[in-house]
């Protein structure tokens, strides 16, 4: 009886963990289609080269995403034409950059801790891609894939990005430039569904 429990018992947790997988898939697809939903409007228009600026300017714009006192010790990133590197490697869990969704946006952005390790390194690859020529679709595939492989990951509790910074240049879903929003914080809310 012992024998046949156990056997049923490892038989479960088989299952268990392969809804389990099945389920982490799934979540990670639906994220990267809410991710990309609002960015697949005139998607030719994304692929192509992201301008760079002055390594102290961009330095300066990356912190004026939030507060000093969120951002002064923060690591900040800045772009190089092909990707991101560490310009400061600060003191702090807090890491900054300029995000270049459009070719004519500038998107300054501190994240804090979960949102540094999990929204922040798909983004930048995003931009990179963008930034390689590569279309829309192929940029969805290559977050989905790195979702699914682990190289990305979601967040397991509430991130935040600040993006207070007066010197914002938006573009909208269309590819329009819309210049300056209202200084605000985004919440990524791990498997929030609606």
């Amino acid at each position: 009886m012992r024998n046949l429990l156990t056997r049923l018992v490892a038989k479960a947790q088989r299952a268990a963990r392969r809804l389990e997988a099945f389920d982490r898939q799934r979540r990670a697809l639906l994220v990267v289609a809410a991710l990309c939903s609002s960015e697949t409007a005139l998607a030719q228009k994304r692929p192509g080269a992201r301008p760079t600026m002055p390594r102290g300017r961009e330095i300066a714009l990356a912190r004026s995403a939030a507060p000093s006192v969120v951002s002064e010790n923060a690591r900040v990133w800045i772009w190089t034409g092909v990707r991101y590197v560490i310009a400061d490697s600060g003191k702090s869990s807090v890491n900054c950059y300029v995000g270049r969704p459009w070719d004519e946006g500038v998107e300054p952005h501190c994240f804090d801790e979960e949102g540094s390790r999990t929204i922040m390194p798909i983004m930048m690859r995003r931009v990179e891609l963008y930034a390689a020529g590569k279309p829309e679709l192929e940029v969805e595939r290559d977050i989905a894939d790195g979702l699914t492989s682990g190289r990305f990951r979601l967040p397991s509790r509430a991130a935040i990005t600040y993006m207070m910074s007066g010197a914002q240049k938006l573009v909208n879903g269309e590819g329009t430039a819309v210049g300056a929003w209202q200084p605000h914080m985004m919440i990524y809310m791990p498997y929030l569904t609606a």
